[in-house]
């Protein structure tokens, strides 16, 4: 396979910030977006960001930008799909997804998720950790699948589009319809999927840097 191209995905709302663009707060000096651009782009052949609105906000970045295909926000499959779409038109046949609030998540993300779609007819593997029942809810095994990491093949689009037009926007019940995998990341130095969804976790972040 081909390297995967790489999608930030930073089209939520952001409620809980207050609204506005969570990956233009200031981390360290720098915008959040630069940091998990600094840590995606060595991993890919190429890199987009979906977002929706005004594209003109992130010309600094030099990236393109992507918005969702489905109106309404509906959620982080709608800025998969958005990527695999500029992935086929790439000729890529895969894309590796990442949120742009999350500014530590693994160096060595896409090689882990390479080697766990292995023998799978089209790449299609989420990141996880290991559950805490005390923090969040148990998924299947005992783990908490990320649903904005993974690895997702281009030649499924056509099917994610149907999916989303139909209604589902649940993440993992369309890679478990499609056979997807985790790839299981440890935790020994804290969480690396930890995202800034508030101030206080910008603050978090903030004393991590």
């Amino acid at each position: 396979m081909k390297q995967p191209l790489g999608v930030i995905l930073a089209g939520g709302l952001a409620t809980r910030m207050g609204g506005g663009d969570k990956a233009l707060l200031p981390l360290g000096g720098r915008p959040l977006l630069a940091h998990v651009i600094d840590r995606l782009a060595p991993q890919v052949g190429g890199l987009a960001l979906n977002a929706n609105g005004d594209p003109a906000r992130f010309d600094d970045f030099g990236l393109p930008v992507l918005p969702d295909s489905i109106d309404g926000f509906p959620g982080p499959l709608a800025g998969v799909l958005a990527g695999l779409d500029w992935a086929a038109g790439q000729g890529a046949d895969a894309v590796v997804t990442v949120a742009a609030d999350t500014p530590f998540f693994p160096c060595d993300l896409v090689p882990r998720l390479l080697l766990a779609s292995e023998g799978q007819a089209h790449p299609l593997v989420l990141a996880a950790t290991r559950g805490d029942a005390q923090t969040k809810s148990k998924t299947r095994g005992g783990l908490i699948r990320h649903p904005t990491f993974g690895l997702w093949p281009v030649a499924l689009r056509d099917d994610l589009r149907a999916a989303l037009l139909d209604g589902l926007r649940k993440v993992v019940i369309w890679t478990d319809r499609h056979d997807g995998r985790e790839q299981v990341f440890p935790t020994d130095a804290g969480d690396p999927f930890f995202n800034v969804n508030t101030p206080q976790d910008l603050a978090e972040a903030e004393a991590m840097v």
